[in-house]
């Protein structure tokens, strides 16, 4: 089965993925839920694919629309409310699942199915394109240059203002704790701010909970991980959500480009810094997206609970759009 479902097809990113997947050469099917059937439709006839209509909470129609396919990557968050039953469904079909997700419940949902996925012979690599490809191929890099890696602290510089659907998620999640790895395990942490250079000189960031903490920690051990965010243009949005554009613009995307940086600590004291440079956030997390779907449909699949760098290798980040490692 070498057919590519993408659930939330009518949203702003997966409308961009659903194209970057076609013009890859994927065999694409469009899919979402009946009230997007306009959308939908007008995709499928634009891009030459099928769509299909359900609801993720509608086992059996989900279990009927997957009958054929091989990969669903799922675009549609929130995916605190997507994640779980389309991880379900796609164990009960055999389908590989993957997402672009950046909450934590839906990492911390694969390794409780992990198991369940394995025997199944279904991988599920939730932050297929995205943050966690980027975060992940960056502390690769650096965690390469350290002989006995004990801590790791990586911030995301987000430019370019957020789509709908992304305020959206983010403002339902603003009430999760805010947690960072000691020794392994996930604890509370306080809000304390850090500085980070992303290329140009120390930069605020503050603290929050990223999948980093459990994807970066499966890819390389580090005991001791924290995860920091460094937002220009004004922050989250606030107001009236549903009255936002559906995202930035291609102008906009174009004009500002995203930016992560890592700090490294050996056991002998030693720090590494390295900084990541790519395109807007938007732009790669629909060409990676696509790019990881094309390659799991080639046969690049493990079982169970992956990550983009495990999976893919440490360069992933690198073959994606215009983006490059430097060391500081």
């Amino acid at each position: 089965m070498k057919t590519l479902m993408i659930y939330g097809a009518a949203g702003y990113t997966g409308r961009m993925a659903a194209i970057n997947a076609r013009s890859a050469g994927v065999d694409v099917v469009v899919a979402g839920r009946a009230k997007d059937e306009a959308k939908l439709a007008a995709l499928a006839a634009e891009i030459g694919a099928q769509y299909r209509l359900f609801a993720v909470d509608d086992v059996p129609a989900t279990q009927a629309a997957l009958v054929d396919v091989g990969v669903l990557l799922n675009t549609a968050g929130p995916f605190m409310r997507t994640a779980e039953p389309l991880m379900h469904a796609s164990i009960a079909a055999g389908v590989h699942y993957l997402d672009i997700a950046a909450e934590l419940d839906s990492y911390q949902l694969a390794e409780t199915l992990s198991d369940a996925a394995t025997a199944a012979g279904v991988m599920l690599l939730p932050g297929s394109g995205g943050s966690v490809a980027m975060l992940g191929s960056l502390a690769a890099h650096a965690v390469s240059r350290v002989t006995r890696p004990v801590s790791l602290r990586i911030a995301m510089h987000v430019a370019g203002g957020f789509s709908r659907g992304s305020a959206v998620s983010a403002s339902e999640n603003l009430n999760t704790a805010l947690l960072r790895r000691v020794d392994g395990q996930l604890v509370a942490r306080s809000t304390e701010v850090r500085d980070f250079d992303f290329g140009s000189g120390p930069a605020t960031a503050f603290p929050v909970t990223l999948p980093d903490l459990i994807t970066i920690w499966r890819d390389t051990a580090i005991p001791n991980i924290e995860t920091y965010v460094y937002l220009t243009d004004g922050g989250f949005p606030e107001g009236d959500l549903a009255a936002m554009p559906d995202g930035p613009t291609h102008d906009q995307r174009e004009a500002n480009r995203y930016h992560a940086a890592v700090e490294v600590t050996g056991a002998d004291g030693r720090v590494v810094r390295s900084v990541l440079d790519t395109v807007n956030g938007y732009t790669f997390t629909t060409i990676a997206a696509a790019e990881a779907a094309r390659r799991v449909l080639g046969g690049e699949a493990r079982a169970g609970f992956q990550t983009p760098a495990g999976l893919f290798g440490a360069g992933f980040a690198e073959t994606i759009a215009d983006t490059s490692i430097v060391d500081l």
